[in-house]
């Protein structure tokens, strides 16, 4: 797999980070719900549990299939979650009977349709490192103040591809190029959703490379506008572009390869051909090659040597990520 490298250049800082109940807390900002509807939403607390077990559990105890279940993004099962789901409305009763240790349900409302992936606006975390000696205090400080200035490589995190990372992604290729056949859908969309993720962290790799103080711009980017979700690739690279890109109303954005995706052409497309696989059958995304923290604080306890971060990411980024760039180092659970 991709190791992970950042536009800060410094020093590693050395830090204990562990990915646990108290340590790693997360709360999910939803979209707006109409307050009316066949659905009902759930605002659920959970320790220790990541979706599919939650799925898992609320499937059991309602007595419902699992995938009546809606949810807007996975959640880490070494932390404290906040996370929304949807159930039929015909199923009330049993919500209300619902009782399962470390399992609460915050409050219910009502939506006009199920909740799929990608239902939210972005994620609250606060994150407690460990061991941080105070004259370091300043520095995460600082890097944390520029990174939301010129934004994040927005890498999958280790958590995209498991324990097994490697040896999936060699059984994706396999798939692919029609050397292995798995039957199970779940399993082999997993697959390939790794390798396209492998993909993309590795091109992202490639152009941090060629980055200095900022992400770099190239001629044929494919860029989102964020006002209107809709990707565009401008005829140069000019004044207006890079204004746009600074002020964040444009980013651009990384190929996952498949089916029915815009690719990059001129310059940029150089690079992104070297990260695509044309043989994939599953359906290919552009992701943000950029993410800005926001809403960022730092409390430090000189006793403890703890230093809490508290920070928001967009959807589908990873915080893990987050305190990689501050540490300059990779790290895995």
């Amino acid at each position: 797999m991709t190791t992970r490298e950042f536009i800060q250049k410094h020093k590693p800082l050395e830090f204990k980070f562990y990915q646990n109940e108290d340590d790693f807390i997360v709360c999910e900002k939803p979209i707006k719900f109409s307050g009316r509807g066949n659905f009902i939403i759930a605002k659920i607390k959970k320790k220790n549990y990541g979706t599919w077990d939650l799925i898992e559990k609320l499937s059991k105890q309602l007595n419902i299939y699992d995938n009546e279940i809606g949810y807007a993004g996975l959640k880490d099962k070494n932390a404290t979650t906040t996370q929304y789901i949807s159930i039929p409305k015909k199923y009330s009763k049993e919500l209300n009977r619902f009782k399962a240790k470390n399992i609460e349900i915050l409050e219910t409302t009502l939506h006009t349709s199920k909740l799929n992936i990608g239902d939210l606006i972005s994620n609250n975390f606060e994150i407690t490192l460990h061991e941080v000696q105070f004259e370091d205090v300043g520095k995460i400080e600082k890097l944390l103040s520029q990174i939301s200035k010129i934004g994040m490589p927005n890498y999958f995190g280790f958590q995209r591809f498991g324990k097994d990372g490697i040896e999936n992604i060699q059984k994706a290729k396999e798939m692919i190029y029609g050397d292995l056949l798995i039957k199970d859908k779940k399993i082999s969309k997993m697959l390939i959703a790794q390798y396209q993720s492998d993909y993309f962290n590795a091109w992202l790799k490639e152009r941090i490379a060629l980055s200095k103080d900022e992400f770099k711009l190239l001629v044929g980017d494919v860029f989102r506008e964020y006002s209107k979700d809709k990707l565009f690739t401008p005829k140069q690279i000019n004044e207006n572009i890079i204004n746009d890109f600074n002020t964040k109303k444009i980013v651009p954005t990384g190929l996952l390869p498949g089916r029915k995706v815009f690719r990059s052409m001129a310059e940029a497309r150089k690079i992104e051909e070297k990260y695509d696989d044309l043989l994939i059958q599953e359906k290919g995304y552009r992701r943000d090659a950029i993410v800005y923290p926001s809403e960022v604080s730092v409390n430090y306890n000189k006793e403890t040597k703890k230093c809490k971060l508290s920070f928001t990411l967009p959807k589908a980024s990873y915080a893990t990520v987050l305190i990689e760039n501050i540490s300059n180092r990779n790290i895995k659970i």
